[in-house]
């Protein structure tokens, strides 16, 4: 059974900075690609990044130079590094993995607010 769990986020002050994590489990993390969608309330899923098997990365435009997305396959693992945050950045961020079934994980809250 394939399970994703995230873990990071929290409150973060504007312009700073969070990783979060997705640990995959009963899956071989590094053939798939992985990556992450965020979902502000009243609002669609919106996606952020993906990164490919085979190193390559996508971003969407508003979070391009920003934010990074990262995989340890020892650890079976993908990382989401997110820098200078702003407020627009607050939202429940969820990791998905494509086996090609498209498997989600249970979603962290990234809160951006002085």
């Amino acid at each position: 059974q394939v399970q994703l769990v995230e873990s990071g986020g929290g409150l973060v002050q504007p312009g700073g900075s969070t990783r979060l994590s997705c640990a995959a489990s009963g899956i071989t993390l590094s053939i798939h690609p992985m990556g992450w969608f965020r979902q502000t309330p009243g609002k669609q899923l919106e996606w952020v990044a993906t990164d490919e098997n085979g190193g390559r990365t996508h971003f969407a435009d508003s979070v391009k130079g920003r934010f990074t997305i990262s995989r340890d396959n020892a650890k079976n693992t993908v990382y989401l590094q997110l820098n200078s945050l702003k407020p627009e950045d607050t939202a429940v961020y969820y990791c998905f993995l494509d086996a090609p079934t498209r498997y989600w994980g249970q979603g962290t809250q990234v809160t951006v607010s002085s």
